[in-house]
């Protein structure tokens, strides 16, 4: 059986609306553009669909995004792809955006790919076109396996077939530790499901389809994550510079002090006597002076961190100047262009762009 390369396929990312979970960084630029890993959120999944061969990506958001627009037009030229929006005029939930693409999803009789803007994982866009041709019916959802399944609604399903037989929220007692991954892969003929209003797919549309015995579930391997709020950013940029590690690591920076996984644009500076990682991301024209000590934390474009300041579990915004001998922790994340004065300590604080910050902030709290 030749490789089935998914030929003019096409696919969905439910995109939304404004971010607000990742601000202050969201006030800057949309949250699809906001560089995860040294890279567009969004283009992790864009590359993976091209690279599965979609031919075809729609967008699915709720505001105008010119800054997004511009973006992608660059991509699309880049990788050969046919990008297109469509936008709500009021927000449609996560099944009405598919009933408002459905000229394009379901212009032909091949199955295509639905996402949810946030997830990091290797996107296993190839088993699933193979694993949803296999099974012949109408829906595949990729699931994931997490630690406290009490905290989000679970799938249950036949391990040997994967068939769907419910799902259940917030389970009390263990009923099963899989839940929806925000990957799915539909047969057209799933769209006289859905009207155009505002729709939830997980609860209005999935429990219906397994209940016809046309919705299944296929195991995820490796790491998942949403990455969609500032906590859970950091803790996916972990995972997935574990993961980059596990391909053969070449794009990992090393050299003197530099500590487990850490990832660092060619055109950034660091000084002397630092110590960088475990699980740092160091954008493009990022200086780090002397004595700087960073971990679990990411440096976005063009941000300045004078000499002998301590970052650990932070995420720093485009520009920003951070003095010397600062202490910051705690996920603290700082906006775009935000000025930190030196000898200053920030502990969980949300600094919205623009601001310059000369007294210390020892609780986590947003700064306007």
């Amino acid at each position: 059986m030749k490789d089935h390369h998914i030929g003019n396929m096409k696919a969905l990312i439910l995109v939304g609306g404004y971010g607000t979970r990742l601000r202050p960084l969201t006030l800057s630029r949309p949250k699809p553009l906001v560089e995860f890993g040294n890279k567009p959120m969004m283009l992790h999944q864009i590359e993976a669909l091209v690279e599965a061969g979609v031919t075809q990506i729609v967008l699915a958001v709720s505001y105008r995004a010119e800054l997004l627009e511009q973006e992608l037009k660059v991509q699309e030229e880049k990788l050969g792809v046919t990008i297109t929006f469509s936008y709500e005029e009021e927000p449609l939930g996560t099944a009405g955006p598919l009933a408002l693409a459905r000229e394009i999803l379901g212009s032909n009789d091949e199955p295509f790919f639905v996402l949810n803007s946030d997830v990091i994982c290797d996107f296993p866009f190839k088993d699933m076109a193979r694993f949803h041709k296999n099974h012949g019916r109408e829906g595949t959802i990729v699931v994931t396996k997490v630690e406290e399944p009490s905290k989000y609604g679970v799938v249950v399903y036949h391990p040997e077939s994967g068939k769907i037989d419910s799902f259940v929220e917030k389970p009390q007692e263990f009923v099963s530790n899989k839940i929806n991954a925000g990957l799915y892969i539909f047969s057209p003929s799933m769209l006289n499901r859905i009207q155009l209003r505002p729709t939830s797919i997980e609860k209005e549309v999935f429990p219906h389809m397994a209940a016809d015995s046309n919705l299944y579930a296929m195991e995820l391997q490796g790491f998942w994550m949403d990455v969609g709020q500032p906590k859970d950013f950091l803790t996916g940029m972990c995972l997935y510079l574990t993961s980059l590690k596990q391909k053969g690591g070449h794009l990992l920076h090393h050299g003197d002090g530099v500590l487990g996984n850490v990832l660092v644009d060619p055109s950034a500076k660091i000084g002397r006597n630092c110590r960088i990682g475990p699980n740092v991301t160091i954008g493009p024209d990022v200086v780090i002076e002397d004595g700087v000590c960073i971990k679990r934390c990411t440096v976005l474009k063009g941000a300045v961190i004078k000499s002998h300041s301590w970052l650990n579990s932070c995420i720093i915004g485009w520009r920003c100047h951070v003095g010397r001998w600062v202490r910051m922790e705690n996920v603290s994340v700082l906006g775009e262009d935000v000025t930190v004065k030196d000898e200053i300590y920030i502990n969980g604080g949300r600094i919205l762009p623009h601001k310059s910050i000369s007294e210390s902030v020892p609780d986590p709290q947003i700064i306007m």
